[in-house]
C-alpha cells in the first residue's frame, strides 16, 4: 500500500532533503573583516541520511509501528540539524554583508512538519486496522 498519504509526505521529505544537499552552498567568504560563514560536510551528509531514512520508511508500509519509530528517529535527526544550523547562524558575523545566512534553517522545519503529518497518518491507519480487528 504505497499509495497512502504518508508516502507522499515521506517522499516530499526525501526530495527536499536531497535538493538541499545538492544545492547547499558554501557560504565561506573571507574578507578583510573576517569569515562570514562555514559550510561543513556534516550538512550534506545529514541531509542524505535524512533522505535515506525517509525512503527506508516508505518501504516499511507493512510494519506501521516500525515506520512510526523510524519517522520519530528522523524527526530527532532533523532537530539535530536544525540546532546545528541555528547554533552556526548565531555565531556568524557579517549580517549586513551576508543576509542569507539562516535560509537553511527552513529545510529541517519543513521536514519536521511533514514527518509529523506522516506520523499522524500512520497512527490513523493503525487505529483503523485495530478497529477492524475488534469487529472480527
Amino acid at each position: 500500500m504505497i499509495q497512502r498519504i504518508q508516502t507522499l509526505y515521506l517522499g516530499l521529505v526525501a526530495v527536499t532533503s536531497i535538493l538541499a544537499a545538492f544545492f547547499i552552498k558554501n557560504l565561506v567568504k573571507i574578507d578583510e573583516i573576517g569569515i562570514f560563514g562555514i559550510s561543513m560536510p556534516v550538512d550534506r551528509m545529514t541531509f542524505f541520511i535524512i533522505a535515506a531514512t525517509a525512503i527506508f520508511s516508505i518501504f516499511l508500509f507493512k510494519k506501521r509501528i516500525n515506520q512510526f519509530i523510524v519517522n520519530r528517529l528522523n524527526i530527532i535527526l532533523n532537530l539535530f540539524l536544525l540546532g546545528f544550523f541555528v547554533y552556526r547562524s548565531l555565531n556568524l558575523s557579517g549580517e549586513s554583508l551576508l543576509s542569507q545566512k539562516g535560509i537553511w534553517v527552513v529545510i529541517p522545519l519543513i521536514s519536521i512538519v511533514l514527518l509529523i503529518l506522516a506520523n499522524k497518518a500512520i497512527k490513523r491507519d493503525e487505529d483503523l486496522v485495530k478497529s477492524v480487528d475488534r469487529l472480527r
